[in-house]
């Protein structure tokens, strides 16, 4: 298996100067970087495809030797080596590789990774408070946090909030929450969904089997309907929205009537764009649907745009374009910009009837965490990330529609779909009666991308490739990543 060279982080170095510093100065060569940065759409970074590798990578070669044997190997990976740095749009490995990012971390470094605003007021946090616990004291960024989301909110009624760490932490939560409020156990999720690996959002992510496999009894009350994708409801690929809509609203009626009636129904939740499911966009007639069917019965409707928000939609929150009001907003992902945070977002007439006590965590809503989400908030207002993103997302749609259209390419690109910088390929699939398809196209496809030298995933138990590069992605550094795309397709049709 090929073994990467390790390049020497500087950590250790850099920990010391810190500490050298006078403290109360904050004069680290990270803060003074982030206080003299100036972002600019008119200046570009130029990055080559190879970094040079590090004189000291020996030393960190045996220390990979030694440890990466001991890596759980249920983690799974795209790549082999050790990606130690991270710039932008671009990351650098161990070995002098070099990549466009078009993962984001799963949609987490929206903003480029180690922005240095962002990292800045970090680093800045970390030598003033890094921890305070929720259940002990309040800090100053956790307030600020609040005071920067309320402007943003979907919904003026969303008024009460309490930070975790991870998305899958914050589904957890709202599940416990929407329990404990309203007295009622079920909880239907859609089909395809994902909402995360530990226990309870196992139990109502839908996507792969992969996530909960061997580990029944899952947690009960859980019900599941179609989410209106021609693969999930079994019908043609030309199946009008209108058509998918009624037909997903059908079942969720004959699931209340004959399997979990509204009496015993806690919530329903949905991501508004189905993440690991195919990076599908939910029609605003069915998330409509949704509202009124909660409304008219005392169930809550979740809305988990750990993935879709943060701006990932062209917009703040994916769930605006269609008026509907969560009663339950989830975040996470691009809200911390790499560090771990996330948000469970409701009404304080919901939150008001748990009782004290009854959320927290040891890290939940962390100084540091919080600060660079308070960064990565005013970076969207100065930087106008999202006008980047709808300026982007145009040249994407039409890249991707050229490919899609390419003679040597016709019909075996099934579709292109998404929002904002959110957005899938589907690729036909090779099954009986279709043997001139490619078998595996979207894995192939990714892997050729990988091997052009840009990160790329696919998604769902379809073949789906997923865009999701940064946020503030330049024009140059779009169209580069359209072209790898390109050229990786016409070569894995060319290999058959």
């Amino acid at each position: 298996m090929h073994r990467a060279r390790i390049a020497s982080s500087r950590l250790s170095r850099l920990g010391s100067k810190c500490f050298e510093s006078k403290l109360p100065r904050l004069q680290s060569p990270l803060i003074r970087a982030a206080a003299s940065f100036e972002p600019s759409r008119s200046r570009t970074m130029q990055f080559s495809t190879t970094t040079t590798r590090s004189t000291d990578a020996k030393s960190l070669q045996d220390l990979y030797d030694t440890a990466g044997p001991h890596v759980h190997p249920a983690l799974g990976r795209i790549t082999e080596g050790v990606m130690t740095k991270g710039h932008g749009s671009y990351v650098d490995y161990s070995d002098g590789r070099r990549y466009l990012d078009f993962t984001c971390g799963i949609g987490v470094t929206n903003l480029g990774h180690a922005h240095p605003k962002v990292s800045g007021a970090a680093a800045e946090q970390c030598m003033n408070l890094v921890h305070s616990q929720c259940s002990i004291a309040l800090h100053e960024p956790y307030l600020r946090l609040i005071e920067g989301l309320i402007p943003i909110m979907p919904d003026p009624s969303l008024d009460s909030f309490f930070f975790w760490n991870s998305g899958s932490e914050a589904v957890e939560g709202a599940i416990k929450m929407a329990r404990s409020v309203t007295g009622k156990q079920n909880i239907i999720s859609m089909q395809g969904a994902y909402h995360g690996r530990t226990y309870g959002a196992m139990a109502v992510t839908k996507s792969k089997t992969i996530y909960s496999e061997g580990t029944a009894p899952l947690m009960p009350g859980v019900f599941t309907i179609p989410y209106p994708y021609w693969h999930q409801c079994g019908l043609p690929r030309d199946t009008p929205t209108e058509d998918l809509t009624a037909h997903c609203l059908n079942q969720l009626d004959l699931l209340l009537k004959q399997q979990t009636a509204p009496q015993d129904t806690a919530a329903i939740i949905i991501e508004p764009v189905l993440g690991e499911g195919g990076y599908v966009p939910a029609p605003s007639a069915f998330l409509q649907g949704l509202r009124e069917v909660c409304t008219q019965n005392d169930i809550l409707l979740i809305i988990d745009e750990v993935q879709s928000g943060m701006g990932r939609t062209g917009d703040y929150w994916a769930i605006s374009e269609s008026g509907v009001r969560p009663d339950i907003l989830l975040t996470a992902k691009g809200l911390g910009n790499g560090f771990p945070i996330s948000g469970i977002i409701t009404r304080t007439e919901i939150s008001s009837k748990m009782k004290k006590g009854s959320m927290g965590g040891t890290y939940a809503g962390n100084a540091v965490s919080c600060a660079a989400a308070v960064e990565v908030l005013k970076t969207f207002k100065r930087e106008n990330v999202l006008v980047n993103v709808k300026q982007r997302e145009k040249e994407l749609f039409s890249a991707l529609k050229a490919v899609q259209a390419d003679q040597g390419v016709k019909g075996l690109i099934w579709d292109v779909r998404g929002k904002g910088l959110m957005v899938a390929v589907e690729f036909a699939k090779n099954e009986r009666g279709k043997e001139s398809v490619p078998k595996d196209m979207s894995k192939r496809v990714a892997q050729k991308c990988i091997d052009k030298g840009m990160l790329i995933l696919t998604t769902s138990v379809f073949e789906v490739i997923r865009f999701i590069p940064p946020l503030n992605i330049t024009k140059e550094d779009m169209a580069k990543g359209c072209q790898i795309f390109a050229e990786a397709v016409k070569e894995v049709i060319r290999e058959g």
